[in-house]
């Protein structure tokens, strides 16, 4: 079963406080993954950003809320419980508790009308509120990721092959290796040499030295493909390779990359390389999404 969304989520742990004991939070998630018969896998989904669990997200969102509309407390950091208000609502057992559902509690309409001024409503429904507002944040993001990343592959294919081993240097030494433009630029002349595009060094100190094989291809790299290149670092006694393509590697070419000590690297993870160290990209804006400082709140 699939994380279910957060409003999915407050009738349960409404439910699961019912008991008028104080809860922590950990042990409300653990509960409710059982409630749900979630598997490790569930539980172990992501954010897009990789930051938090989903389920820890939801849960969080779902008693942020519950809490505004006056249903649950909290009396100290990371625990809840109950309150009166929130006994009378499971006395009348509902069949859900959502976004509409809450409408009901003054304080929680005011709670979403400070987020309406503030730009932050997604509709009037409970449809447009099955995400956290991090989901979908993050959801935004990475949409307008995947369509940049998309666009920089399209234009990197319209460009020369010279131009693209410009690039991939350019690339590899905002990711930390070589030493300086002007030390990898007197290799890129060598495109073509038995395979080899081009070399870099590994380090600022040029302790060790990486082959490069740059290919602006449409159809799948394959198994010979990337045996070729292993033989030409061969001939070069070299230990280490990258072979980077627009397209993509077939299941063999990669078992064989993994044989000999080589890295590949797809159109995906080339335009995402691209986009996290600003090679070929503008910033167009950013924001900065803070959280509280719980420890500073904090009085002994």
């Amino acid at each position: 079963m699939v994380v279910p969304d957060f409003q999915s989520i407050m009738l349960p742990l409404l439910e699961f406080a019912e008991d008028k004991q104080e809860h922590s939070v950990r042990d409300a998630i653990e509960e409710l993954a059982i409630r749900f018969k979630l598997t490790d896998e569930d539980r172990r989904e992501l954010l897009p950003s990789g930051t938090q669990f989903v389920l820890d997200n939801r849960t969080g969102w779902s008693r942020t809320y519950l809490k505004k509309a006056g249903l649950l407390e909290s009396k100290r950091r990371g625990y809840f419980n109950i309150t009166d208000k929130g006994l009378d609502v499971l006395n009348q057992k509902p069949s859900k508790i959502n976004v509409d559902f809450l409408r009901q509690y003054p304080e929680f309409i005011e709670f979403i009308t400070v987020k309406k001024k503030k730009g932050n409503s997604r509709g009037n429904g409970s449809d447009g509120e099955e995400k956290t507002p991090e989901e979908t944040l993050e959801y935004a993001y990475q949409e307008l990721r995947d369509n940049l990343a998309q666009e920089l592959i399209e234009n990197i294919k319209s460009c020369s092959s010279k131009f693209f081993e410009k690039l991939v240097i350019d690339l590899l030494l905002k990711m930390g290796y070589g030493g300086s433009r002007k030390d990898t630029g007197k290799v890129i002349g060598g495109s073509g040499d038995a395979g080899i595009d081009g070399i870099i060094k590994e380090d600022k100190l040029g302790l060790d030295t990486i082959y490069i094989q740059a290919k602006r291809w449409e159809n799948t790299v394959t198994r010979p493909e990337i045996q070729k290149f292993v033989g030409a670092l061969s001939d070069k006694n070299a230990k280490k390779g990258i072979f980077i393509t627009t397209s993509s590697f077939s299941d063999n070419a990669y078992k064989s990359a993994e044989k000999n000590n080589v890295v590949l690297i797809d159109g995906e993870m080339l335009a995402g390389y691209m986009i996290d160290h600003e090679v070929g990209v503008s910033k167009v804006t950013s924001y900065d999404v803070n959280k509280m400082d719980t420890d500073y709140f904090y009085e002994e």
